[in-house]
């Protein structure tokens, strides 16, 4: 069922759970999302970045992913991504997106603030949700996001941002990447209590791919209400790929596209529900 990112992020505070956000660009990966969320009997987000609109018009993806989403058995939602520009703010809240991300955490303080603040009042108008970032997350192994600097978020300029901002989740940095991790994680869970109790907004999780069960478990019980999947799920399914590439080639033949494709979200679908599972934090979500 198509379902608004609020309505499903205000059950997981009920419910003291984590939403899955999975970043997907085509049908493969919506498809293998849904199917994911609809074994594991919860809700799931769909987030569409905006680096992929040069991949993926944005009208063609928002329609195929309301019909998947209208076909699905749990809550699903429609959320734009890690956007830069308010074009594509404006795309997404016109083709149906539920929600959106700004990420000023490239700009200053003032004009993170003053930008998000433009942002949330365009988006509220039209009764979209907004998520914004604070603070900057460092890219890991096999990332396809932008460089940027580790820098924690402050959790008294949190307090001030959401107030100044009104967003309506937030986005700290307390020490995950985006991607895999190179090295033993480092991550700051005192200072995201820290912020939760400064901010009393859903929180987001970025850079979940490869990060410990027990930090995330002790993340959700600490606020987190969002968790961003998406580098393990797409290493997941390249690695499947070669393999059905290799097994193919080693009969003297190539597999038909389709059948990479169904091996692949086949694979993804394995990956996507091993969080979800982890995520629902012990809940069974009969009421879905």
């Amino acid at each position: 069922m198509l379902s608004n990112t609020m309505d499903i992020l205000i059950d997981a505070e009920k419910h003291n759970y984590a939403a899955a956000a999975f970043s997907v660009y085509n049908w493969e990966t919506v498809n293998a999302a849904v199917e994911a969320a609809e074994k594991a009997n919860t809700p799931v987000i769909l987030a569409l970045a905006e680096r992929y609109l040069d991949y993926i018009d944005i009208d063609v993806f928002a329609a195929m992913a309301r019909v998947r989403a209208e076909k699905a058995i749990v809550p699903v939602s429609i959320h734009m991504d890690h956007a830069y520009k308010k074009e594509s703010i404006k795309k997404a809240i016109s083709a149906g997106f539920s929600s959106v991300m700004f990420d000023g955490s490239h700009l200053p303080f003032g004009e993170n603030v003053q930008q998000t603040k433009e942002i949330v009042e365009l988006a509220h108008r039209a009764g979209v949700s907004v998520e914004a970032e604070l603070g900057s997350i460092a890219i890991g192994k096999h990332s396809d996001e932008e460089a940027a600097e580790n820098i924690l978020t402050d959790p008294q300029m949190a307090r001030l941002f959401v107030e100044e901002t009104k967003i309506d989740f937030l986005a700290p940095a307390v020490g995950t990447v985006h991607g895999m991790y190179a090295a033993e994680p480092n991550i700051d869970l005192a200072r995201l209590s820290k912020i939760r109790e400064c901010t009393d907004i859903p929180q987001v999780l970025h850079g979940g791919s490869g990060t410990p069960e027990d930090f995330i478990l002790a993340a959700i019980n600490s606020g987190i209400r969002k968790i961003n999947i998406n580098t393990e799920v797409s290493i997941a399914a390249v690695e499947n790929a070669r393999k059905t590439l290799e097994d193919h080639s080693s009969k003297g033949a190539l597999p038909h596209l389709s059948v990479v494709n169904k091996d692949m979200q086949a694979a993804m679908i394995t990956v996507m529900e091993k969080y979800l599972l982890l995520f629902s934090n012990g809940l069974l979500a009969s009421n879905y």
